[in-house]
């Protein structure tokens, strides 16, 4: 199978060819091209192989020590049709429940439980609710002014608006809510997103989240629904998260990457982009840098 290994440096990390040329050596991959997507940032190595899991362990453990990511996939296939993304902790720099108990001095309560649910050591749903209600009485006002405050994560805008430009279909896919998906989608300019709804009377929040709850189950039937709306194949989606809610949906996708993510869902996903920001998802489909749209 004709395949490839994109390599791409950490931020503020520089990529050369030496570096490229240890870790396949490492990995025991004879690479018969190179192309440089992008000068001391992204390269392409292309191989063939008939275990690409061995190939990606391999390169992986070669590149243990140093501050690059690689991305191993088969070349057919690798420019994707339909992008379903994550948005706290992975389109954007927060995670918005924890910012909103921020507003209410409980913010430490609530990140712990937010850490051990992104972690898989409880059950989304129950942990939504039960952060949620602990917001009652946050106010719309509130709301919008934190919403002002959110910082994308770099490479975000462009990921998004470049894959649009070639025709792609993207997706916003989030347990968070749609007080802040839908200005943050927005921003980012994807085409639609899929979130929880709050209950909220008198421009406040009761401390409910309506049903149905957007989690694991949630995230995965969103992307699997788009694919057949779109009629694309299992091939042609990318899907990118950092959390276990996560992890049912990156399963689903043609290519799943865990972005900056918990050790669980990082092992568990097709690929992982643990040093780079979200461009390294425009560079593993073989967009090069003067290809991309801010």
């Amino acid at each position: 199978m004709k395949s490839v290994a994109t390599f791409v440096a950490g931020q503020g990390a520089s990529l050369g060819e030496a570096a490229v040329r240890r870790a396949l050596q490492g990995a025991s991959i004879a690479a018969f091209a190179l192309d440089w997507l992008a000068p001391e940032l992204a390269c392409d190595a292309f191989f063939d192989s008939d275990d690409l899991d061995a190939s990606r362990a391999g390169l992986q453990l070669a590149l243990a020590a140093a501050p690059i990511d690689v991305i191993v996939q088969p070349v057919d296939g690798r420019r994707k049709k339909l992008l379903v993304a994550d948005m706290d902790s992975t389109m954007i720099e927060q995670e918005c429940i924890d910012e909103l108990a921020g507003l209410i001095g409980i913010r430490d309560r609530i990140s712990i439980i937010t850490e051990r649910a992104m972690a898989g050591e409880l059950n989304f749903e129950t942990a939504l609710r039960e952060r949620v209600a602990l917001l009652a009485g946050v106010t719309l006002d509130q709301i919008e002014t934190l919403v002002t405050r959110i910082t994308l994560t770099p490479g975000a805008r462009a990921l998004v608006q470049t894959m649009r430009a070639h025709g792609a279909h993207t997706a916003l896919v989030t347990g968070g809510f749609t007080p802040f998906t839908e200005p943050v989608a927005a921003r980012i300019g994807f085409h639609e997103t899929f979130a929880n709804r709050l209950e909220i009377v008198d421009r406040a929040l009761t401390g409910v989240v309506k049903d149905p709850v957007q989690g694991r189950a949630g995230k995965r039937a969103a992307l699997a629904g788009l694919r057949e709306r779109l009629g694309l194949p299992h091939e042609a989606t990318l899907a990118i998260g950092d959390g276990a809610n996560d992890l049912d949906m990156l399963r689903e996708a043609g290519l799943g990457v865990a972005y900056h993510a918990k050790p669980k869902v990082a092992e568990a996903a097709h690929a992982r982009v643990d040093h780079a920001d979200l461009s390294a998802l425009l560079y593993a489909q073989g967009y090069r840098k003067a290809d991309f749209i801010a």
